[in-house]
């Protein structure tokens, strides 16, 4: 494999209007779309292609609705580096990778509801090591927003300042 640092190359340049930045993004996208193929080869992706297209066409659809010229280019510019540098083979696996985590994508972080939500970030970090009780159990099970269920586990567990076995001061 022949290293070319010029290969894909392009003078950097400012769109002229909205119609010029317009095809200069459409053809952006394309050179994505047509290189996903070559991109799953070259770094042995366990994925299908279509799932490479996908996850390409959300990165553009996050910047859909940017309003000011000067941001469009920057964001074109920096599209096409990222093009250069993934066809050059200048990222690791890694860097390629970094786009397809659970953690990137916005929704995954979200709970399913207000009540799994709530025993997640103020229950569970106080008592992953005692054994679960048959309320929080329930609440896991049930999925929903049902208060009865918050109030015995709030009977059933002690607060968080009571987990640490501390003398209370009198």
């Amino acid at each position: 494999m022949v290293i070319n640092p010029t290969y894909l190359a392009q003078r950097t340049r400012s769109s002229t209007s909205w119609s010029d930045a317009k095809t200069r993004v459409t053809k952006s996208y394309r050179d994505w779309l047509r290189a996903s193929p070559e991109i799953q080869q070259m770094y042995s992706l366990n994925m299908p292609v279509s799932q490479i297209r996908t996850k390409i066409r959300q990165e553009f659809e996050r910047h859909r609705y940017v309003s000011q010229i000067k941001t469009v280019d920057v964001l074109l510019f920096n599209s096409h580096q990222e093009f250069q540098e993934t066809l050059n083979f200048w990222k690791q696996l890694t860097h390629v990778l970094k786009y397809f985590r659970a953690e990137e994508d916005p929704k995954a972080r979200l709970p399913k509801n207000f009540i799994q939500g709530f025993i997640e970030v103020h229950i569970l970090p106080f008592h992953r090591n005692k054994p679960q009780t048959p309320a929080l159990t329930a609440v896991r099970r049930a999925g929903t927003e049902n208060v009865s269920l918050l109030r015995r586990l709030y009977i059933s567990y002690p607060f968080p300042e009571q987990c640490h076995d501390q003398p209370k001061l009198q």
